[in-house]
């Protein structure tokens, strides 16, 4: 089993940035497709980007596709998302997800089978 924790999430300004990360235990995170989801009060959970185990392939929702960036760093076991020009519609608790078999083309919109706490994001105005 794989334990995923999400970390990063804070209150900044429209306009500012964030980095969030994604740290796994219990397994390599290499061994995963990683997903960001997200989900603010009142709606439903939304997809925000994934990356494939490799890291050689990434999608991400048009919503962010121009501001938020996802990658890895395997030497510290984790997958960030970096996300540039926030706004006040991306206030959300973020959850990162990873599951083991999802392929490259329905990695963005594949059900995942592990999942983090979530952290919370918050953009003012």
């Amino acid at each position: 089993q794989v334990q995923l924790v999400e970390s990063g999430g804070g209150l900044v300004q429209a306009g500012g940035s964030l980095r969030l990360s994604c740290a796994a235990s219990g397994r390599t995170i290499s061994s995963y497709g990683v997903a960001w989801f997200r989900q603010a009060p009142g709606k439903e959970r939304e997809f925000v980007a994934c990356i494939s185990r490799s890291g050689g392939s990434t999608g991400h929702a048009n919503s962010v596709k121009d501001r938020f960036t996802i990658s890895r760093d395997n030497a510290k076991n984790t997958v960030s998302l970096q996300m540039n020009t926030l706004k006040p519609e991306d206030t959300a608790v973020y959850y990162c997800a990873a599951d083991p078999w999802l392929s490259v083309q329905v990695m963005c919109v594949g059900e995942y089978r592990y999942w983090g706490q979530g952290t919370q994001v918050t953009v003012s105005s």
